[in-house]
């Protein structure tokens, strides 16, 4: 499994002073979240003297105020989830390659000293995207990606780190020549959402060895999953296609379900979550979690 090394990977960077590392999650909603249970048993797992919040930011302001404070001192660290992933990427003094290239953080890290820290920017989604789709199977030729957000740039920079040759993306918001080209610095072609009525997206699915669902529909609270479910020629597709689904909640997607009754292997979300929270925790602490021990506590919670 391909593991990450970080330059800058010390959790001494935090004041002798501080008994105690302080962590949350930045974005809106934020209620609905699993990752202060993953948290939770990470830091018992690893014992340290850590512990995990949830911060709502329902503006910019508050997003701001929140990275002031890992500024300040007062949090040594956050994870960032939607809206604000591109937003807190403006936000840090330092970006890591993992961010500056796909245009969106997931994690911020305190560096530095006191009474003032300078935060860095990570994008874990991608990171744990690569390792998630590394153990499906050695896939290196078609991929296609649905959505045009930070989970399907997260999806195309995995899949070009992993050596995809053509990675198609399909998405409503392609009318914009300028999302198109973050897209295109990823080496994927930008698709509109009106190529898969015409059918020009059917044959190029048709023809991919991965498929990500990289929007959020089908999950709780979301847009019903048969939005996506519908643009996926899934009779066509060979039996050896990997269908995956960044959606964690509920276990099994409609775009999942489907993936299953027509013979596919199918990837949830889980593994992807667990990953970028394994890979966040060693970012902030040095330690990276078992991630077998966090799986299962989550599936017997999520049943």
């Amino acid at each position: 499994m391909h593991r990450f090394r970080w330059e800058r990977c010390n959790p001494t960077v935090i004041s002798a002073r501080v008994s105690a590392y302080r962590f949350a999650l930045l974005g809106h909603p934020v209620s609905h979240s699993l990752s202060p249970a993953i948290h939770a048993v990470a830091y018992r797992e690893l014992r340290a003297d850590a512990s995990y919040r949830l911060l709502d930011c329902p503006t910019e302001a508050d997003l701001e105020a929140a990275v002031v404070s890992i500024r300040s001192g007062e949090l040594h660290g956050a994870n960032v989830t939607v809206p604000w992933k591109r937003d807190a990427l403006k936000l840090a003094d330092i970006v890591d390659p993992s961010a500056a290239q796909v245009g969106a953080a997931n994690v911020l890290v305190a560096r530095g000293g006191g009474p003032r820290f300078r935060v860095e920017a990570f994008n874990t989604d991608a990171l744990a995207l690569v390792e998630e789709l590394e153990t499906a199977g050695e896939l290196r030729g078609i991929a296609c990606v649905i959505g045009a957000g930070g989970a399907a740039l997260a999806a195309c920079w995995a899949l070009q780190r992993l050596g995809f040759s053509d990675i198609r993306v399909l998405g409503r918001s392609f009318k914009d020549p300028r999302r198109c080209a973050v897209f295109q610095r990823l080496g994927a072609q930008p698709m509109l959402w009106s190529s898969a009525v015409m059918g020009d997206w059917s044959d190029v699915a048709a023809a991919a060895d991965v498929v990500v669902q990289a929007t959020s529909a089908g999950m709780e609270g979301a847009d019903p999953g048969e939005v996506v479910c519908d643009v996926v020629p899934w009779e066509r597709l060979a039996p050896e296609t990997v269908a995956m689904d960044v959606v964690y909640r509920p276990e099994v997607t409609p775009f999942l379900a489907a993936a299953k009754r027509h013979g596919l292997k199918a990837v949830g979300g889980l593994g992807m979550l667990i990953g970028q929270a394994a890979l966040s925790i060693e970012l902030w602490l040095g330690q990276r979690p078992s991630a077998e021990g966090l799986r299962r506590d989550l599936e017997e919670r999520l049943r």
